[in-house]
């Protein structure tokens, strides 16, 4: 699942490619990935208007157009936006598509069909769960914010980390990340970290996030040619996905576990 740094990739590459431009037509041809109100309402309340700005919430992106409407999306697992010339060759399983006025289309597609699309005015966030979200890494997430919040928590430090109500858009891969800059073992109960463990976390928030960010830079050119799906972490991966593989900093094994339903890795020497 794309989680804060791609999201945020994304929205780097198509907001400058959307603003300013007017829905023409809208056309849905996966009724399910609608998720409100109807497709026909859906369409209906699109089509006709300018869009003003696209956003980012924790995994969220946030096409706000005039006339208060806001086109809310969720990418799940596969989801993929994609701004196309028209008659550019689309991709199996487009289930929405934005033709706009100067002649580009916006694509949804998406293979497993988990992703979703709301449409909504003012006042409607508790229809898509937004409106459960904890602040951004960026916001207000310090030493204090994170003790105060998680501090007496006995989940592993790691699913505290994933829980959206903390803190917005971390998912599986940049808490495993985070976690392994900050030296602290992901299966610890969040209630035994230290005051110097809360404060080197919150700095790792942070820092790790607008590393990725910054790793993840490419043109709209580049975007499109790859289908929205050339992510450039992998290299910079220091943890995520390496479990059998010699630890970047000290060099022994990195071990895998599984801590509340999703994989992890770590280092068992420079984690504790």
């Amino acid at each position: 699942m794309p989680e804060l740094p791609e999201v945020e990739t994304i929205r780097r590459v198509l907001a400058p490619q959307l603003t300013g431009r007017m829905a023409v037509s809208v056309s849905v041809r996966t009724p399910g990935v609608i998720a409100y109100p109807s497709p026909a309402e859906f369409i209906a309340g699109t089509a006709g208007k300018t869009i003003k700005e696209l956003c980012r919430r924790g995994k969220f992106l946030i096409i706000r157009m005039d006339r208060g409407m806001r086109i809310i999306v969720h990418l799940r697992m596969t989801g993929c936006l994609l701004i196309t010339p028209e008659g550019y060759p689309e991709e199996a399983h487009t289930h929405v598509i934005m033709k706009l006025d100067d002649s580009n289309e916006l694509r949804f597609s998406d293979t497993r069909r988990f992703g979703r699309l709301w449409l909504l005015d003012n006042g409607k966030d508790l229809l898509t769960g937004m409106d459960r979200l904890g602040p951004e890494p960026f916001d207000h997430i310090d030493a204090s914010y994170l003790r105060q919040r998680l501090g007496k928590s006995r989940r592993k430090i790691k699913q505290c980390l994933m829980d959206q109500s903390a803190i917005a858009g971390i998912g599986n891969i940049y808490s495993d990340e985070i976690l392994f800059s900050a030296g602290i073992d992901p299966r610890r109960e969040a209630r035994t970290l230290s005051q110097s463990e809360w404060q080197s976390l919150a700095m790792m928030i942070q820092e790790r996030l607008s590393y990725f960010i910054e790793k993840n830079t490419i043109t709209p050119e580049e975007y499109l040619e790859s289908k929205g799906r050339d992510y450039r972490n992998t290299p910079f991966l220091q943890a995520y996905g390496r479990a059998g593989e010699p630890c970047k900093v000290c060099g022994s094994r990195l071990e895998h576990t599984v801590i509340g339903g999703r994989s992890c890795t770590f280092c068992p020497a420079c984690q504790h």
